[in-house]
């Protein structure tokens, strides 16, 4: 979240998540094609389901309308962050410490890209990964396409 209209989003979708039972994820508004989109990414203890994305669509429909913080017309999408979340803040990080992870980088490290393994550490935008091949990396989240965490694959 790093734009405008996410973080006047945020202030607005942070009070009904927590009244909901929710938190936020991530919010991101993004234009498609000739389309935009707002998408608020919610999440719980023990997971989101359907209902919690309706819930949070009814919920903030309306003070979206009364602030008014986006000045195009766009579409509305409440989900999960998914099992492959995505880590962008520093409270993601840090919460996923010691778990599996998948991580691509912008520029190759010895010919290489794409990475699996175990986010070891997180300070200040620096990440400590050691990947499945016991490969030890260090570098600036900025460095990287993706963060993910890594829920299907077996190591």
């Amino acid at each position: 979240m790093a734009g405008k209209v996410e973080t006047k989003v945020l202030e607005i979708a942070e009070p009904i998540a927590r009244d909901l039972g929710l938190s936020i994820w991530d919010i991101e508004f993004v234009k498609e094609g000739a389309d935009h989109y707002l998408r608020i990414y919610i999440d719980k203890e023990g997971g989101v389901g359907i209902d919690d994305c309706v819930d949070m669509s009814h919920a903030i429909d309306g003070p979206l309308d009364d602030a008014d913080p986006i000045d195009v017309s766009y579409t509305l999408e409440v989900s999960s962050p998914g099992a492959e979340r995505s880590l962008k803040t520093d409270a993601h990080f840090m919460a996923y410490i010691g778990e599996k992870v998948m991580v691509k980088l912008i520029r190759p490290v010895d010919g290489e890209r794409e990475f699996r393994g175990i986010l070891k550490g997180y300070d200040k935008g620096q990440v400590v990964f050691e990947s499945n091949e016991g490969k030890s990396l260090s570098f600036n989240k900025k460095e990287a396409s993706y963060i993910k965490v890594d829920d299907f694959d077996e190591f």
